[in-house]
């Protein structure tokens, strides 16, 4: 018995019934009618169930008191109450059962009332979120037309302000027209000026050939007519010369800045071009850098020799009619400034192309020849000839593979290592006036260039084909002939 009583207690039974009961009058008006009959049964329900478990706890009871304990007790007070015809049937459900049911039923109660109370408060800030929203959906409408009309009023601003802008516009193009109708037309003018200019130091050199033939003539006359044999004049005796400065001396520092220009250009026109060429044939870039820069080496010294040359023949032709006011080296170098066209570059290309041929450190397919890059050479060559008239001339800085990197002279190129001190290989020389370098070449730096340089330059051969010849044409004479030889009538009429 005390075991059920005790079940009974810790069930809290009557306290879930009074709690039921005070939600059932507190909910009794909103609730329908459907919903306080179902109350009231459950109710019901669970007074029988807990009359059950007091009915069990009685016999219990009355069983402990033993035969005739109690009886007294029922019959002055239980007995009484059943004859108010109130009969209790025996629940359906073991004690156990009933308690664990009415636990249930708390715990369902509770968590009722916890998702109601969570419901409610969602909803609450639902409805709180909401009006939130709508403040801003109306700051954000506002703030819309605000901006649609600034949008219509740039709209209108911009339309009239394209309008006087077209204006200017026309207007620009109008002066831009006659602007370079004006400059066309002072081109001319200068051009005429130029023209006038040249006109009159052709008729200066003119009067001053003249004069000293006439010179000549006139002392020849006097030596002819004398009775009695004059000694003959040398050059030592003759009078003092005043020595002015040749054409060539003029433009010496236009002459410079446009060959050192012509030389960059080489670096960014023409190397570029030989070395998309090349590229058809020979998958090996550094192979390709390393042909082009041999080349560009090889046409400075042949440009040099065939300066030499060229210059050579030219006193040799002048000196014995050579009378001027400025010294045979002047003269010779003057006239080969105004006859840069007559250098047989022909022949300076074919001397290169037959110095790579045997050139150990490069290689080339059988199928293909050097004529490929003529273009870059024969440019090379002109420019490298020009450059001996300066005054000093001006030539390819010294190197060699494997040598100490200097940003004096070389830029690194994008696939360097930075920090390696050697020069692995060149890819554009530099060019240099003495011991100053004026425009800088491009350079391969890498760790191990010595020791990388040398091991290819033994593992790569020279591939050629027996039956391969890489001579464009037969070796040409330096001496010229026909309109191109250097006779005197040919060097007066260059000389007017």
């Amino acid at each position: 018995m005390a075991d059920t009583l005790r079940r009974l207690v810790n069930s809290s039974s009557f306290s879930v019934l009074q709690d039921k009961v005070e939600r059932w009058n507190t909910d009794y008006h909103v609730m329908s009618c459907d919903q306080n009959l179902n109350r009231c049964c459950e109710l019901i329900e669970l007074t029988a169930k807990i009359q059950g478990q007091l009915f069990t706890i009685l016999n219990l009871s009355a069983a402990e008191g033993g035969h005739y304990a109690g009886v007294d007790t029922l019959k002055t007070r239980l007995l009484p109450w059943l004859s108010t015809c109130f009969s209790m049937a025996r629940p359906s459900l073991m004690d156990e059962s009933s308690l664990q049911l009415i636990q249930d039923s708390v715990e369902k109660d509770r968590r009722i009332r916890e998702l109601s109370a969570s419901h409610e408060s969602d909803v609450q800030k639902l409805e709180t979120q909401l009006c939130s929203t709508r403040l801003q959906l109306d700051s954000v409408r506002a703030d819309l037309n605000e901006t649609q009309m600034e949008l219509d009023d740039t709209k209108n601003k911009s339309a009239s302000s394209l309008l006087a802008t077209e204006d200017q516009m026309l207007q620009l193009k109008a002066d831009l027209h006659s602007a370079h109708d004006q400059v066309d037309t002072y081109k001319r003018q200068m051009d005429a000026v130029d023209d006038y200019e040249r006109r009159i130091r052709l008729l200066r050199d003119e009067v001053s050939f003249l004069s000293t033939e006439k010179a000549l003539l006139q002392e020849r006359l006097v030596r002819s007519r004398s009775p009695s044999p004059l000694p003959r004049l040398s050059r030592s005796s003759s009078p003092i010369r005043t020595e002015s400065p040749t054409r060539a001396q003029l433009t010496i520092s236009s002459r410079h800045a446009r060959l050192v220009s012509r030389f960059n250009d080489l670096y960014a026109v023409e190397r570029l071009e030989a070395q998309t060429l090349l590229r058809r044939y020979i998958s090996d870039l550094e192979m390709v850098q390393k042909i082009i820069f041999i080349a560009v080496v090889e046409s400075f010294k042949t440009a040099k020799l065939a300066y030499r040359q060229f210059k050579l023949r030219v006193r040799k032709t002048l000196s014995p009619s050579h009378f001027g006011p400025e010294s045979l080296e002047d003269a010779a170098v003057d006239y080969v400034v105004r006859n840069l066209d007559l250098y047989d570059v022909q022949a300076s290309i074919n001397d290169v192309i037959n110095a790579m041929n045997v050139n150990p450190r490069i290689s080339f397919p059988p199928e293909v020849d050097f004529v490929l890059i003529s273009t870059l050479i024969r440019e090379t060559c002109r420019v490298a000839f020009a450059m001996q008239t300066l005054d000093p001339p001006l030539d390819l800085a010294f190197s060699s593979n494997g040598e100490l990197h200097s940003d004096n002279k070389y830029r690194r190129s994008f696939d360097s290592d930075f920090t390696a001190p050697l020069v692995m290989y060149h890819v554009w020389p530099a060019l240099a006036e003495g011991d100053a370098v004026i425009a800088k070449g491009e350079a391969v730096t890498q760790r191990g260039a010595m020791w990388g340089s040398k091991s290819r330059s033994r593992s790569r051969s020279r591939s050629v084909s027996p039956g391969r010849s890489h001579s464009l044409s037969p070796s040409r004479s330096l001496a010229y002939n026909g309109t191109r030889s250097l006779s005197p009538d040919r060097l007066t009429a260059s000389r007017l």
